[in-house]
């Protein structure tokens, strides 16, 4: 490792001084265990790692250009949906995404449907030969779009060479999403070559068929089981277009990649640049020398929140962010309000320019892969790329991604990941900032053009395990709307916060127990203690609980005062009409003496949050 000029004078430290200096500060605790964390695909991400020595930038988009800036076209009104895409394109976007109903980036919306009408009336005054980058969210119901938009183009005697368009073929993907194929892959792949080679033959340049991994991020993949779908159903693609009669080297350039990036900064920017890794091996394999693929990323809908929507805005800057960095050529931004409803202006307007200014102020496409000679950056790509490598290799295995589709074997390791994550949402240990941390209980509602649909969306083919999308938020969500029917109804889901001791005793799990509580939708109410004389006014706490008219109730603050104080509050709380007395923290020693005073529940960082404010619900 090279020194700067004026650290010379200093030795450079090793890496066992550091490592003798975190012992010391871990007194005892195990390293792994403290300061190694892991990922849903069982990788390790050490705290420090070195330099990466003798590597190169991982070829992708051109350097020091820009991503396209796309915006949804998602509206089911097109005339409505024209309006906004003018807008957007009037005020920074340099692309739109099509998106139609029944598509896997609908999320309960899209253009009604495929028709040539539908296609004209929504790209209306939009002039694709201006370099307007489109991509497009076909479905099944809607797959005559692409034909539609490719003869809107060719009526405007437009030469289709100039035009930058991602038609979005996508079969697998939709018989992944709606648990089925309208015919067999084997019977429906000649058609679907077909398509993509007519398509191809009258000069459109961008890629025709689409391997969209964002279906497996909403149902709740791991980073690996994402790219191993990406790849194999590229693969899979690359395997028609050649029995349809195609030359390889044609027939990868007809072929784009689709991924979700979630607020996980460093795995998204890894996951981009493995999937180029990823799908350079596959060329070489073809006996290919490897190009430049086609990326589009969208930020994640599973990450997304219908709760503090504001937090959304965070979230989606640390995606575009990855996105940015790991070199996608396209980013669409979901509006902050995709999970309630049909975004209007104002939130279209902030997810345009959350990429402007990541563009054009912090200037993130001035430096062609950023993160190459990162030590960290590059462990986790390699480290990335080599478990999604050995996930493709058994999905290959078992007959290519129709096959393993058809089995079920895929699914069933996306659904033991999505368990997986939901257990740690349940307990917290994956926050949910406004959701399950921090939630702002008397929150103002946002505005939307239409709400979400309720319910999960139709899906007509059946026969094989499908793949749903979530939002890990939603548990928490109907809890805190379970609660509001409940106030609606005349019941009161609240907890009294019994703070004992000084304030500097109860602060801390005071604060705790009020994100714990107000996450379902039970609201905390505070106080500032009631101590006299050194020691808690027993009384005066059972008669601030009865005036509060809760029914529920959590004593709060230290071990110490717990030891001293904690069962004649949870004696005089039960007194008092509690109908559950929690207590926050872990109990201990005192378990069986605070369960036998009254304390009926416990609550602590780890603890399965959702389970105990079920219970706290059915209580009121």
């Amino acid at each position: 490792m090279t020194q700067a000029p004026f650290a010379s004078s200093f030795p450079l430290p090793t890496r066992d001084q550091w490592r003798a200096l975190v012992d010391t500060v871990l007194k005892g605790k195990d390293f792994e265990r403290t300061l190694v964390s892991r990922t849903y695909d069982g990788l390790s991400i050490q705290p420090l790692y070195p330099k990466a020595e003798d590597v190169a930038p991982i070829a992708g988009r051109t350097p020091g250009t820009g991503w396209s800036v796309l915006q949804r076209v998602d509206d089911p009104d097109p005339a409505r949906a024209n309006a906004q895409a003018l807008e957007d394109l009037e005020n920074g976007a340099t692309g739109l995404q099509l998106v139609f109903a029944g598509s896997h980036g609908a999320y309960g919306f899209g253009l009604p449907d495929g028709s040539a009408a539908t296609v004209e009336r929504a790209l209306q005054g939009v002039v694709l030969e201006a370099g307007i980058h489109v991509e497009v969210d076909l479905s099944f119901a809607c797959k005559e779009a692409a034909e539609a938009l490719a003869a809107r183009i060719e009526r405007d005697k437009t030469d289709p060479a100039s035009v930058r368009v991602s038609f979005g073929y996508d079969p697998l993907g939709q018989m992944a999403t709606l648990g089925g194929l309208p015919l067999p892959w084997p019977d429906l792949a000649k058609p679907f070559a077909a398509m993509a080679s007519s398509i191809a033959k009258r000069g459109f340049r961008g890629p025709v068929a689409a391997a969209d991994a964002r279906v497996v991020h909403a149902a709740g993949g791991s980073e690996a089981q994402e790219l191993a779908y990406a790849t194999a159903s590229a693969v899979a693609s690359l395997r028609a277009l050649e029995a349809g009669g195609m030359d390889l080297d044609a027939a990868r350039r007809l072929i784009g990649f689709r991924l979700a990036v979630d607020a996980d900064q460093f795995l998204g920017i890894a996951k981009l640049r493995a999937l180029r890794l990823l799908w350079a091996r596959v060329e070489e394999a073809c006996g290919l020398a490897p190009e430049p693929i086609h990326i589009h990323a969208e930020t994640a809908w599973r990450m997304m929140t219908r709760r503090d929507p504001w937090v959304n805005l965070l979230r989606e800057t640390v995606a575009v962010f990855a996105a940015g960095v790991g070199g996608a050529d396209s980013v669409a931004a979901l509006p902050f309000t995709q999970a309630i409803g049909l975004p209007d202006a104002f939130a279209r307007r902030l997810s345009r320019n959350t990429q402007l200014v990541l563009l054009e102020e912090a200037n993130l496409a001035k430096v062609a892969d950023p993160a190459a000679g990162s030590g960290g950056h590059e462990a986790l790509t390699a480290s990335l790329a080599s478990a999604a490598w050995d996930l493709f290799q058994e999905i290959e295995r078992s007959g290519g991604l129709p096959a393993a589709l058809e089995a079920g074997s895929f699914q069933a390791r996306v659904a033991a990941t999505r368990k997986e994550r939901e257990t740690a949402v349940a307990r917290r240990k994956d926050a949910l900032t406004g959701a399950s941390e921090f939630p702002d209980a008397h929150e103002k509602p946002v505005a939307v053009l239409a709400r979400a649909p309720e319910g999960a969306p139709a899906r007509p083919f059946s026969g094989i395990a499908a793949l749903p999308a979530f939002r890990l938020s939603e548990p928490f969500e109907r809890l805190r709307d379970d609660a509001e029917a409940a106030r609606a109804a005349g019941r009161n889901p609240t907890v009294f916060l019994a703070n004992l001791g000084p304030v500097s005793a109860f602060t801390a799990r005071a604060q705790f127990a009020k994100n714990l509580f107000e996450a379902g939708g039970v609201v905390a109410l505070g106080n500032d203690g009631f101590a006299a004389a050194g020691a808690t006014d027993i009384g005066a706490l059972a008669a601030a609980f009865r005036a509060s008219g809760a029914p529920l109730a959590c004593i709060c603050s230290s071990d110490e005062v717990y030891a001293r104080e904690a069962a004649d509050a949870a004696r005089a709380l039960a007194g008092a009409g509690a109908r559950r007395v929690y207590l926050a923290g872990r109990p201990g020693e005192l378990e069986a003496a605070l369960t036998d005073a009254g304390v009926g529940g416990f609550v602590f960082a780890g603890m399965d949050v959702l389970k105990v404010l079920r219970e706290a619900q059915e209580a009121v």
